[in-house]
């Protein structure tokens, strides 16, 4: 079932018009850019001479960064320390345009750090400041309550789970019930740890590594694949399980259909930081829009094909993501053809 021109002419026109809510690790990434001239004489490593640095949005905040860059309205809950580190948070969301009003402030723990060391084009090293322990009883609450504030004037929610702390059991479980209670769209970023706490979602998005490492069967064949993919769904009695592939594209598992595989749209693949946002926010957008789940999962994978063609996190507008549809489309990248193992796209 290829997508059709006027269909991609009418998801990105209905992209734009839908609130909605992410929840989950909030984070600020780090970049250090310079180059290597010599290695340190005090260890085997070498000596990066920063030249300039670089601060994004990442974790739960880089998705609320894609929403926002599609024109949709991002409600973004997260949990934040009373640092400096808040501050420039603070400092990025206002200039990207998103609400950070129901971001709850824990004294105890400090905002998450990603510092990346990045010289002549590749990463040299990362260094991570956090603290992963779960939330307290109060700080819990005060999320839930933020949730609870919003959730009703959103179209979907997306649990954007880094395994910082944020996402507790017992706030997950209360958060996957009130979305089936309100028939609210919800979608998860998975921590592959905890896998089989998302029971019963819209959509949940790993990619290949932590799907196999989830069902205990690691992806080398069409055949794992499948079998990850269907029994994956199964076990979470999900709606649909969208099984990332790197370089190979996506795989989207639905109750009651085949397989659906839709062959990469990347170009290029310069840094993958941040392409699991990507796919999440725009599938979740997608939908909102009113594509079915095989259309929103074509328009994801033209997203991750535009934001790994960039370094460090990136986001994609409803208009680039338009113009990487219809190329595909005039290139012959986004037709169906049947097989053993489902239908290719």
């Amino acid at each position: 079932m290829p997508l059709k021109p006027h269909r991609v002419d009418e998801i990105t026109a209905g992209i734009g018009r839908s609130r909605v809510l992410i929840l989950g690790d909030v984070m600020l990434d780090e970049y250090l850019y310079g180059k290597v001239g010599r290695i340190s004489p005090e260890a085997p490593v070498p000596v990066v001479e920063v030249d300039s640095t670089r601060l994004l949005l990442g974790g739960a905040a880089n998705v609320a960064a894609n929403i926002r860059a599609l024109g949709d309205r991002p409600a973004l809950i997260g949990v934040v320390g009373d640092d400096d580190a808040s501050g420039k948070l603070t400092a990025l969301f206002r200039e990207k345009g998103i609400d950070d009003s129901l971001l709850v402030t824990d004294p105890s723990r400090p905002t998450t750090i990603k510092t990346r060391i990045i010289a002549h084009s590749q990463q040299v090293v990362r260094a991570d400041r956090e603290k992963r322990h779960g939330l307290g009883p109060t700080v819990e609450q005060q999320v839930m309550q933020a949730f609870l504030s919003a959730v009703d004037e959103c179209s979907a929610v997306i649990v954007s789970d880094y395994g910082k702390g944020v996402i507790t059991l017992p706030l997950l479980e209360k958060v996957i019930d009130v979305c089936l209670t309100r028939d609210v769209f919800l979608a998860v970023d998975p921590k592959e740890t905890r896998f089989h706490d998302y029971r019963k979602v819209s959509l949940i998005t790993p990619n290949h590594h932590e799907a196999g490492f989830a069902y205990g069967r690691r992806i080398n064949s069409m055949e794992d694949l499948i079998a990850v993919g269907q029994g994956l769904l199964e076990k979470l009695e999900a709606k649909a399980i969208l099984i990332t592939r790197g370089r190979e594209g996506m795989s989207l598992f639905r109750v009651g259909h085949e397989a659906t595989h839709i062959r990469t749209f990347a170009r290029h693949v310069y840094d993958v930081t941040g392409a699991g946002d990507t796919v999440i926010a725009t599938f979740v957008s997608a939908v909102c829009a009113g594509a079915d789940l095989v259309e929103a999962a074509i328009v994801a994978n033209a997203g991750a094909g535009c934001t790994v063609a960039e370094v460090g996190t990136a986001t994609v507008t409803a208009d680039q993501l338009m113009k990487e549809l219809n190329r595909n489309i005039r290139n012959g990248n986004v037709a169906s053809a049947g097989s053993d193992s489902g239908h290719v796209l």
